[in-house]
């Protein structure tokens, strides 16, 4: 087995994609695609994701083969402003057992070593679980919440929200570094690309909403709940007709995000673990499993 840095090539990108789909399973499809393999744009989204970390943290992403060149690990992280986060960590079953997942966390978490803050969004994995835990992680049990969106029994959003851009960046980081510390930078740049933004800005605060066209609310930061609530409220509304929602990672302080769920006739499951260490729950905030 040899563990290098992950390159920035389509070649490494997707060597990662083969190794988390077959760790974890992946939706393949967006709205509109029946394909049974991955549709073109899927693979782009998920492609330009891993590409961006191996641009902006060389140093946080690694892959590991196997004696064939065969991919078999990897461990992507990143730095943002003192804050660390593990974006991907995932072995293949055949290659477990071998000290490889501990060569992987353990050059992943090198990477933070000077780090105040350290986010992760684990699975319900009970043996990562352990490892995040020995690692030094509060685990705090999430939750996630699903369904077609009732836009006649959710409420209208109690103030303005509107599209936002490139403009709203300074916005954001700002927010992001009272919510968890630290600006999320560049990360930015490749959410407005596949996302789309909302954005409520005006004299009770500010915040902001990323929404996937696959319904997934990606990211969400606000200076206040009743920020936040609005916003997940815009954008749940925004989606269309007969989209699933999917508003994951929710952990205990984010009350306030399963009220709006529950009025839009969502409904709960239990989903892993928000991982901190360094920092209590961000709230409001609900984290990108990518960019946390």
């Amino acid at each position: 087995m040899i563990v290098r840095r992950l390159r920035d090539t389509e070649e490494d990108a997707a060597a990662v994609r083969t190794v988390a789909t077959a760790a974890f399973g992946a939706s393949r499809t967006l709205p509109g695609e029946t394909d049974d393999e991955w549709p073109p744009r899927r693979v782009a989204f998920v492609h330009g994701r891993n590409r961006h970390l191996a641009r902006t943290d060389p140093g946080g992403c690694w892959l590991a083969v196997d004696d064939d060149g065969m991919p078999v690990g990897a461990a992507l992280s990143h730095r943002r402003e003192g804050t660390w986060g593990l974006a991907l960590f995932a072995v293949l079953p055949r290659a477990q057992g071998r000290g490889l997942g501990r060569e992987l966390l353990a050059a992943a978490l090198a990477y933070g070593r000077a780090c105040l803050r350290g986010i992760i969004v684990g699975s319900e994995d009970p043996r990562a679980a352990a490892t995040y835990r020995q690692a030094g992680f509060t685990l705090h049990p999430a939750i996630r919440m699903r369904g077609i969106v009732n836009k006649e029994r959710l409420p209208a959003p109690d103030g303005a929200v509107f599209e936002g851009g490139p403009r709203q960046r300074d916005m954001m980081d700002s927010v992001d570094r009272r919510t968890r510390g630290g600006a999320h930078g560049p990360d930015h740049e490749l959410l407005l690309r596949q996302c789309r933004l909302f954005v409520s800005d005006d004299l009770a605060g500010s915040g902001y909403c990323y929404v996937g066209d696959d319904g997934k609310v990606e990211l969400l930061a606000a200076t206040s709940r009743r920020l936040a609530t609005r916003l997940l409220t815009a954008a749940l509304l925004s989606l269309p007709e007969g989209t699933e929602a999917r508003v994951p990672s929710l952990t205990a302080e984010q009350e306030w995000a399963v009220d709006v769920g529950l009025a839009a006739g969502l409904e709960l499951s239990t989903q892993g673990y928000v991982c901190l260490r360094g920092m209590r729950p961000p709230t409001p905030y609900i984290p990108s499993s990518t960019f946390l």
